[in-house]
Parts: structure tokens; sequence; C-alpha cells
């Protein structure tokens, strides 16, 4: 897709400035002639000397000096936007075949025209080709040879894929890259960090013409090391391409996106598209199922370097006896320390290192396990890892939007869920031990998305939470009443068949629902709003409607006269 796109929509009103926030401030110049070429396509006469600075592929954010891209979207053709384009300062178009029978249709294109049959497919290596993002092969890590002579360093980079815990993991890498001394920047779901002011984020990952010209900038601005969430979609529609990471690193996988990819099969083998040596130098696989141990296999039969991490038996054990898949690195001796966790990661070859996270739920040991070892395979020594967890307690830090804590009496937590498996995760890490104590869950589920996962998660809630409140998620342009009732039928079967003691209700909007919940709780109890995360817009029929569920908690348990924490999260 081209045009039509959530990050085009943000772009709509602030166009060129919106773009000049994710490039470097100084490109040296690329000639046509050298991307025709590198593409296959001769460039003739005058035009093979048009200097090219950046690259687009909406004509909204074009800049001076850009090759614009057209590519076919959901309704309209990339093509149709070339004028708007060209008028924004683009120096050439790239396109495919329809592209180029529309612009024949149309009246003269005063630049000149690139015609390839999947553009596509090229875009990731052209950005990475004109910003010089990325360093080549061979030349050294952090090395970019091809920016006119100089060895300037590119950040090294750390990318996470799976289903749950990637933003987490990311932000624990950056936490702990930064206790060693690094300058890390960050490219994710919540904001982007590139050394500067935050950068709101649309996509879990930016269009690749942004992912190059973010890694330019990091390096403009002298940052040496950057993590990134790496989404399903971006790997199907190439948004990585030529990303090269340093280290890749796989969470899980469980139900979700089948809207995009059909089947858990087909999910997995997207996925695995990032441990190759095509887009990895090295990769670190938490092996705790099935996926994970088939993705170990796969990656290691493509000749790259593969560290594999066991973290089954992440919930709290005193007796230290912790138990998983063989593997280089294991997670044993968990004990619980506050509202975290103490654990000891243990290498195959007698290395042992002490960590700490602060964040609840076993789900946290794992991202914190994954973040350490990646740090780890990008070159770090156990010892200078070691003395970083022990100076700086960095996998404390706080995540907007995951397990994120209101109040305490009652915990009142704001996480991400909105998966069958990450809600179970979710809902098991706040239950209290406290005798008498209820859990209530505000919850519902995206329109438009994996129909399939919707009845599941209402049982999975009706199973471990004590009252159920089903609600409103996105809904999108679908009808949010319906739903709402693919939720609750998943929740009053599984009160039916499994003779429950939950209760489960239908409250809407989002927000009277978090009110009901506060007014259900008592001190001792734990309220969990599942599903959104550190998002503050809800769209409803194409408007986005202003939402923060956690400015509605902290509002509703304020009225009910209940204390709740400074509010310190990240503003996204």
């Amino acid at each position: 897709m081209s045009e039509p796109t959530a990050q085009d929509q943000a772009a709509e009103n602030e166009g060129g400035a919106a773009a000049a926030a994710f490039r470097p401030a100084a490109v040296a110049p690329v000639p046509l002639e050298t991307l025709g070429g590198w593409i296959g396509v001769v460039v003739p006469g005058a035009s093979a000397a048009v200097d090219v600075t950046g690259i687009s592929l909406n004509s909204r954010t074009v800049l001076p000096g850009d090759l614009y891209v057209a590519l076919p979207g959901a309704s309209r053709h990339g093509a149709d936007f070339v004028a708007q384009a060209v008028e924004a300062g683009a120096v050439a178009v790239l396109t495919d075949d329809a592209g180029a029978r529309l612009l024949a249709l149309s009246n003269d294109v005063p630049v000149p025209v690139l015609v390839t049959a999947e553009p596509r497919t090229l875009v990731g290596r052209l950005s990475a080709l004109i910003y010089r993002s990325r360093p080549e092969r061979g030349t050294g890590h952090g090395t970019d040879s091809t920016s006119e002579g100089t060895a300037n360093r590119a950040p090294a980079l750390y990318g996470v894929t799976g289903t749950n815990g990637k933003t987490t993991t990311t932000y624990f890498t950056n936490a702990l890259l930064r206790a060693l001394g690094r300058r890390p920047g960050l490219i994710g779901t919540i904001e982007i960090l590139a050394g500067g002011e935050p950068i709101p984020s649309l996509l879990t990952t930016p269009e690749s013409t942004d992912v190059h010209a973010l890694l330019a900038l990091m390096r403009e601005r002298g940052l040496d090391a950057a993590s990134m969430e790496v989404s399903s979609h971006a790997i199907a529609f190439h948004r990585v391409d030529g990303v090269d990471f340093d280290v890749a690193g796989f969470t899980n996988l469980t139900q979700d996106h089948l809207d995009l990819h059909g089947t858990m099969e087909e999910y997995f083998q997207t996925k695995a598209r990032l441990f190759t040596p095509e887009l990895a130098r090295a990769a670190v696989v938490t092996v705790d199922d099935e996926w994970g141990r088939r993705l170990a296999g796969l990656a290691a039969g493509t000749g790259l370097p593969v560290t594999t991490l066991a973290t089954a038996g992440t919930e709290p054990d005193t007796s230290g006896n912790d138990a998983g898949p063989d593997a280089d690195w294991t997670v044993t001796g968990t004990t619980p320390r506050g509202l975290g966790t103490d654990f000891v990661l243990r290498h195959r070859n007698g290395s042992v290192l002490t960590v700490h996270t602060g964040l609840p739920g076993g789900f946290n040991v794992a991202n914190a396990a994954l973040a350490t070892v990646m740090v780890l395979a990008g070159g770090a020594t156990v010892e200078d890892v070691q003395a970083a967890l022990d100076a700086a307690d960095p996998f404390t830090v706080a995540v907007p939007g995951r397990m994120q804590l209101v109040a305490t009496e009652p915990a009142a937590v704001v996480d991400f869920a909105h998966n069958p498996d990450a809600l179970e995760r979710a809902l098991a890490a706040v239950r209290s031990p406290e005798p008498g104590s209820k859990v209530i869950i505000v919850f519902g589920a995206t329109g438009q998305r994996d129909q399939g996962k919707r009845p599941a998660m209402g049982a999975i809630a009706a199973r471990l939470a004590d009252v159920v409140i089903v609600s409103d998620d996105d809904p999108h342009d679908e009808d949010a009443a319906g739903i709402r009732a693919d939720v609750l039928a998943g929740a009053h079967a599984a009160v039916r068949d499994e003779a429950l003691a939950s209760t489960v209700l239908e409250v809407f909007p989002r927000d009277e629902a978090i009110r009901k919940a506060a007014e259900l709780a008592a001190p001792h109890d734990t309220i969990l709003v599942a599903g959104r995360g550190h998002e503050v817009w809800q769209e409803v029929k194409g408007v986005n409607v202003a939402l923060d569920d956690r400015v509605e908690l902290r509002t509703a348990l304020t009225a009910r006269g209940f204390t709740v924490l400074d509010d310190q999260r990240i503003e996204s």
C-alpha cells in the first residue's frame, strides 16, 4: 500500500514537517543513474545526473529532492498523486506498470519516471542506499563505508518480534544499553526516540522509507544503538527490507493477526523471515514452546548464529528448581520481590547473571531475560552486563501502557493485552494472594481484526477474573455491539459449561465501564483495564475519540476517594 495508510492520515495536515521529523538534516545526494543502475533501469540523458536526497511513499510527506514511489493502495494508485508529489519537490518517480499506464494518460510528467515490476520490494534497499543508513556486510560492525570514504558509526540495531512482549523487551533493551553507557534510540509502537523530542508512533514498525531515515538520523545525532519492534505486518509488507539487524530476538508466538496471515503456520513463516542472513547477523530465540524451537532450528539452518533462551517456569518458585527446554541460557531460581521478580540467568557453560525486574508477571521475567541475552549477543560481556544490572536496575523502567500501575489500593493496572495469550498472562500476573480479593477486568476486542480470538478472550476472562466487564476497544468500522456479543458469548459459555462463579457484565462506552469497575472495587481488589494500553484515541466509524484508559482509571478511582500514583507515564 502507498497513499492510504495510518502514517498518511497523521501527515495529512503537517506534510513536510511530519516527514522532516524522521529525517537526518544532511543527506549526501545520490545520482538517479546510481539508483536506476541498482534496480536495473536505464536512466537516459540529463536525467541520469538528477540528485536524489530522500524517498517517500506518500505525496503529502515529500520533501524537495525526493524520489516519490507511487504504489497501488487500497482504493487509489499512488500514480494519481504524482502532480502533488512533484509540486512538493519530488525530482523523480518510481512506479509499476499500472502506475506508468496511469501517468501515460495524464499530462506530461516533468520529472523522470522509472518503471519496474514490483517497486514495493525495492523500497527498503533504495532507502538504505539513499540515506546510507546501514553498514555494508564485511565493513566491520557499525561502519558505513559508503559515506564518502568516512567511517561513521551506524547504530547497532536490536530487533524484537513475536506476538507478545515486543514493546517491553525493546524498552528493557534500551534501558540496559543505557546502563552500559550507550546512547540508544527506539522505534516502536508507543513512540520513536532518536535523540531529540519523542516522535509519536502510529505503526508498530514504520514504513521502510521512515525506518532508514530514522536510522540515519540516529547516527547523525550520535546515537550508537537502537532497539526496534518488528511486526509481522512489517515483514510481510517489506518495511524492514535492507535494515540488517545486528541481533534479532524472538519472544513467543500465539494467536493474533490471522486476519492478515490466515493460519498460524503462515504467521510463523512470516516471522521466520526475520531470522535469516538477509535481515539479521545474529539471533536470540526463546524456545519455551514448539514455535520457538522450530524457529531456532530454521534460523540455524540458514547459517545465522543462534542463541537459545528458555524462560519456562518464570512464575515465582522459591524452590529454585525451574525446569524448561534445553537452551544456551536458562531462567532459574525465580523469587518474588515486591511487585517484581528476582531471577537467575544461567548459561550452559556455567556463566551466571542475577537479574531483577520490577514489573509484575512471569512474562516480564521472560522479556527481561530476552533483553539481557540480546545485549550479550550484541557483544557485551557478562561482567559488564552484571555490573550494569546491579548499578541501574534497568528492568524496572516504566513502559507506557504495559502493566502500568495506576494505584495500589485497589491495585489498578492498564495493559495492552489484546489477544488470548496476553490476556491470560496479564490476569495471572495481577491476581493477589490476599484471601477474598477480587480481580475485576475491563476489556473488549478490536474491530476488523481476527474475529476468532474474541470468544476465546471472553472465556479466559471468565475463568481468571471474578468480575468481567465487556466493553468496547477500537471498533473501527465494525458494529461495536456485534464485537461485544462475540466476546460475551465466550464468557457466558465458559461460565455455563464450567460452572464458574464469575460475574459477566456488558457496559459501554468504555469510560463508563472503567467507572463501573472502580465502583465495584474494594481496597484489596485488583482492576485490570486491558487491550488499549498507551493509546489515547479510540477509533469509531472513522472518528478518533479522545480516550486514555490511564486517565479514565485515575479519574474514576479519585472520584471514589482512592489514592492514585503520580502520573509519570511517557506521553504517547
